[in-house]
């Protein structure tokens, strides 16, 4: 039988409510053979990761998820496969997390001044010292009655025109593509049909992805539609990138990411995974 990988979840380290152990013992339990811990922008969990996961006897995969800005679009890509001690994706790492540090002060003083007070320092306690992102801001304006759920956040609080939302100063796609190669990874755009782009705007992306050397697309994630993943697998056939599978699993609140249920990848497609095999 075919193994079952994940290759996109995170962790505490990020914005994720497990620490990475607990990631591990999730994923095994929930029918997972060979887990990649992606966390945004930071590679601190991994060493946890990977040794809960020797525990268990789990395939363990180091990754990362690093936050580009295209053309005006922020985009994530995933590095999976990497050296997370490599000296020059640490370093470019460390350079977004700043950039991430001045976002989140900025969102708590924009959500101040709309009279929300205090949502920076909750953020932060909620993030337990990581990575301040928007989900721990989400999770306090939920908890604090503003919003029901996290999608209601989103359209209140966290998009353009909101009083929330604060465009990231994130990597060049370039940038980012290269720490990966240092490090040995294979670089994967992640959740693409999240995007919103138009159809021309999704060619121009991938192809000057594999202008700066990507490699891979992914193309079942917890956040696409069958639809969706149909037509991401149509655009993987069509420019010949290797194809990926994860959940982008959170948090077990958040219903529409189901490790269990995550589709596999069809047949004709050459998974990312038979890259390092």
């Amino acid at each position: 039988m075919a193994l079952s990988y994940d290759l996109h979840s995170h962790s505490s380290a990020s914005d994720g409510s497990f620490t990475p152990a607990e990631l591990v013992h999730y994923a095994q339990k929930n029918g997972v053979d060979v887990l990649a811990l992606t966390d945004h922008d930071i590679t601190s969990g991994i060493s946890e990761a990977r040794q809960a996961a020797d525990k268990l006897g789990l395939g363990f995969i180091a990754g990362v998820e690093i936050s580009v800005l295209w053309r005006k679009h922020t985009l994530h890509i995933l590095g999976l496969n990497i050296d997370p001690d490599n000296t020059e994706l640490l370093a470019g790492l460390d350079k977004i997390r700043q950039a991430r540090l001045w976002r989140a002060q900025e969102m708590g003083h924009r959500l101040d001044k709309a009279g929300i007070a205090g949502a920076y320092e909750a953020a932060k306690a909620i993030s337990k010292d990581g990575n301040v992102t928007r989900t721990h801001f989400a999770k306090f304006l939920i908890a604090e009655g503003h919003a029901k759920d996290m999608k209601q956040v989103f359209k209140r609080f966290i998009v353009p025109g909101k009083p929330g939302y604060v465009a990231g100063e994130w990597a060049q796609m370039e940038e980012a593509l290269a720490w990966i190669a240092k490090a040995g990874g294979i670089s994967v755009i992640a959740h693409p049909a999240r995007y919103k782009l138009t159809a021309s705007k999704m060619r121009l992306m991938i192809e000057e992805f594999i202008q700066a050397g990507g490699q891979g697309i992914e193309v079942v994630s917890g956040s696409h539609s069958q639809e969706e993943s149909r037509r991401i697998a149509a655009l993987a056939r069509q420019y010949d990138l290797l194809a990926s599978r994860g959940s982008d699993f959170h948090d077990p609140a958040i219903p529409y990411i189901n490790m269990q249920s995550l589709p596999a990848l069809a047949d004709d497609l050459t998974a990312v995974w038979t890259a390092w095999q």
